[in-house]
């Protein structure tokens, strides 16, 4: 193996293991709140081998009034699209509640917020994988920006952390 490709193979492998390792850590600890959110079911769709959305899925059932229902799927794609919700705005597992979706690692107190406000949206989004929000490791280093979303409209800005 030449000099450059076992360069390149370290620099990929390392890049890999960051991105991994984002997450599997775990800075749920730091959203630990006495909220509950007032859905009588949950249903959390994710992706096979998603670490990070099942330390989510843990942090969201401690804190609901109903059972949480996790469903595993290959074609996440086609969950976000039946439920309006656009690219821009995904991130690795959506949520379906008593009449609203959400999407990403939204903490619960904006989940509870939405709820409470009962706004005529289909659902909020948190794209991405921040770091440091529920079920990511790492610390919280910038705003997030919290969108809520409607069929056929254009994605607004719900709420920031």
């Amino acid at each position: 193996m030449t000099h450059t490709t076992r360069r390149a193979l370290l620099a990929t492998t390392a890049a890999v293991g960051a991105s991994i390792a984002g997450c599997l850590g775990d800075a749920t600890d730091d959203w630990a709140v006495e909220d509950t959110v007032p859905a009588t079911a949950a249903t959390l769709y994710q992706g096979p081998n998603c670490n990070c959305c099942e330390v989510y899925a843990d942090y969201l059932d401690d804190h609901l009034d109903g059972g949480l229902e996790v469903v595993v799927t290959e074609d996440l794609g086609a969950i976000k699209t039946e439920r309006g919700i656009d690219v821009d705005l995904h991130s690795c597992h959506t949520v379906d509640f008593d009449g609203y979706v959400v999407e990403g690692h939204v903490p619960v107190e904006v989940i509870v917020q939405l709820f409470e406000e009962g706004p005529d949206l289909d659902g909020i989004a948190l794209p991405g994988m921040p770091s440091g929000s529920p079920g990511m490791g790492g610390s919280k280093d910038e705003t997030w920006t919290i969108y809520g979303f409607s069929a056929d409209e254009s994605p607004t800005v719900y709420t920031e952390l």
